[in-house]
């Protein structure tokens, strides 16, 4: 990763390494809801931000995910 970049802890970017990705927006609150989802092709980028509103995403399919945290990939799984 380029030294200059920032990542916001608000956002996440998530890149498909396969086709028919699933990424789904959870809601905050008492009771946790699917509110969003989408679906993303190899090589397609989606940028995500946590908000008052989506508290989890959840990612089905083999993903590279950048956060403030560094890099993950779900690809290596065993």
């Amino acid at each position: 990763m380029p030294e200059s970049w920032e990542i916001n802890a608000d956002y996440v970017a998530v890149k498909a390494l396969e086709n028919g990705v699933t990424i789904i927006g959870l809601t905050r609150g008492k009771d946790t809801r699917f509110h969003h989802s989408e679906k993303l092709d190899k090589g397609e980028i989606m940028i995500a931000q946590f908000t008052e509103h989506t508290s989890a995403i959840k990612i089905r399919g083999k993903v590279e995910l950048l956060t403030r945290y560094g890099i993950m990939r779900n690809d290596d799984l065993a």
